[in-house]
């Protein structure tokens, strides 16, 4: 809020910046709200106005055999790839905040490569390497590489969260007695949680949101959510796609919450260590 002595030229800048922003938020919001009211079209075509409501594409989601293979192959890789994710990602944190060895920022860059190359040439790499390995076209193989796709979020998001840890607590428990694996599990773990859930978080949607290491690794029956609606877009862009993406949409509104309830609590326990 601006003082009440701001001047008039200071009250119209105040103006323009909140104008502008809410101008930016539209921007990037309207895109997303504007599918959810189409998945409830009783038209088979994706445009305003509507002819009316309707549930049919829900309907059509759950009866047909493709979609509901897609959703059951999403909530088993995704899962499965964010537990290793958060364990990988964890260890290489803690790792890498308590250790005192050279090289550390180039061990940090490779974890978080990921992230900054093109996941074209991530994918085509872990073709020829899990073809090697007999790793294509199972769940294994695209476990393992949603999972190696979310260890950047983890890393990046624990290590955060333990530069504000006290190390302190870790010896005061080594020093009466406590063996390594107990001082992590009882002292460490515990505060560090928060960073791990969000780090867990990022990466189940990412690999729940992943395209292109799917196309490359995946068969036909283990197609993904984003993959089928991908398939389809190319093939015939159906309303189906909107309901999809309502759901997609909700999900991602969860883990948002979620990551909110989680950073709220993590300066709640900064203000306890205080």
């Amino acid at each position: 809020m601006l003082p009440p002595y701001a001047s008039k030229a200071e009250k119209l800048a105040r103006f323009g910046l909140v104008t502008v922003c809410l101008l930016v938020l539209l921007f990037l919001i309207i895109p997303v709200l504007v599918i959810i009211p189409l998945s409830f079209n009783s038209s088979s075509f994706l445009t305003y106005p509507m002819d009316g409501f309707s549930l049919r594409w829900y309907e059509e989601l759950m009866s047909s055999q493709e979609w509901r293979q897609a959703f059951k192959n999403s909530f088993i890789i995704a899962p499965a790839a964010t537990a290793l994710a958060m364990i990988f990602g964890t260890l290489a944190s803690v790792g890498l905040c308590r250790g005192n060895f050279r090289f550390k920022g180039v061990i940090m860059a490779f974890l978080i490569s990921p992230m900054i190359v093109p996941l074209v040439i991530v994918a085509v790499g872990l073709y020829f390497f899990f073809a090697k390995l007999q790793l294509l076209n199972s769940y294994t193989g695209l476990v393992l590489a949603h999972a190696m796709l979310g260890v950047p979020f983890v890393v990046i998001t624990v290590n955060a969260t333990l530069q504000g840890f006290d190390n302190n607590l870790s010896r005061a428990a080594a020093s009466l007695g406590a063996p390594p694996l107990t001082v992590f599990f009882k002292v460490i773990l515990p505060l560090i949680a928060p960073g791990v859930i969000s780090g867990g978080l990022f990466a189940f949607a990412t690999s729940f949101d992943e395209v292109v290491v799917t196309l490359f690794l995946s068969s036909p029956s283990q197609r993904t959510l984003p993959l089928q609606m991908f398939s389809g877009i190319r093939e015939n862009i159906s309303p189906n796609i909107a309901a999809v993406a309502t759901i997609m949409v909700i999900l991602s509104v969860l883990m948002l919450l979620t990551l909110e309830v989680l950073r709220r609590r993590n300066e709640k326990l900064k203000i306890k260590q205080q």
